[in-house]
């Protein structure tokens, strides 16, 4: 039996997996669920288990942020995700499980066979460093970044892109020429799409181009100008990770 954890922001995900696992999956004892990533990370470290259902789509920390903050990495990974993007072809080329939601419980025992079939051949688990390291290579290669319309897809240029705020579940992206669209997209999509070496996030409803920011003005947690003169609050969670990018000692 497969030592089973499941972290999903989405409780009604939680329990559906859960209950297709229970009626699909006779070689899999799920042992906790989590849908807080903070709590999920303690819990991977304690319990230790040996297959984890992890959706890369959650707010404040992310899937791939909570790969990176784990001391226990020693487990299997299927990722699962309603956003057929980028990532999808990372996990496609580097022969990583990966389900699409909804979950099809065809695909979910396909994705758990192959998983008992690797620990019955004594192949090793995945290595998550691995993991994150093609997901951000070919995140960084990227060369354009696509904006999901309400009835397109705009690629544009990463240099061409100013700053980006969060609406809700959508974000307003701020383009050079004074252009501006509204994806139907969270922050948190946005920028796992942005090259990291250029952009960052300063506050949790902001991410900037650093090669757009003109000044930082100390108070509070500092505010950034941009290029195009608009004014972003840096939080005092980012403000260090901002000094050290900027060079301010």
């Amino acid at each position: 039996m497969l030592k089973t954890i499941i972290i999903d922001d989405e409780k009604l995900a939680i329990e559906s997996l859960q209950w297709e696992i229970e009626n699909f999956c006779d070689n899999i004892k799920v042992i906790a669920t989590f849908s807080n990533p903070v709590e999920a990370i303690k819990g991977i470290n304690t319990l230790k288990p040996d297959l984890v259902f992890l959706d890369i789509e959650m707010p404040e920390i992310d899937g791939f942020q909570l790969l990176q903050k784990l001391q226990y990495k020693n487990f299997d990974l299927i990722i699962t995700t309603a956003y057929n993007q980028y990532a999808i072809q990372a996990f496609r080329a580097n022969a990583i499980d990966y389900l699409l939601k909804p979950i099809d419980p065809d695909e979910l025992v396909e994705a758990v066979d192959k998983v008992q079939n690797r620990k019955g051949s004594g192949e090793e688990n995945h290595n998550i460093e691995a993991i994150l390291d093609q997901i951000i290579s070919k995140q960084s290669k990227q060369s354009k970044i696509p904006l999901s319309l309400s009835n397109k897809v705009v690629l544009v240029e990463p240099e061409n892109i100013i700053y980006c705020k969060s609406e809700g579940s959508y974000t307003r992206v701020f383009m050079k020429g004074n252009k501006k669209v509204l994806v139907s997209k969270s922050i948190k999509t946005l920028e796992n799409l942005c090259p990291p070496n250029k952009f960052m996030r300063v506050h949790k409803s902001y991410i900037v181009n650093v090669d757009e920011i003109r000044e930082y003005i100390r108070q509070g947690g500092g505010e950034l100008v941009l290029s195009n003169g608009m004014v972003v609050p840096v939080s005092r969670t980012h403000k260090n990770e901002v000094l050290q990018a900027l060079n301010i000692l």
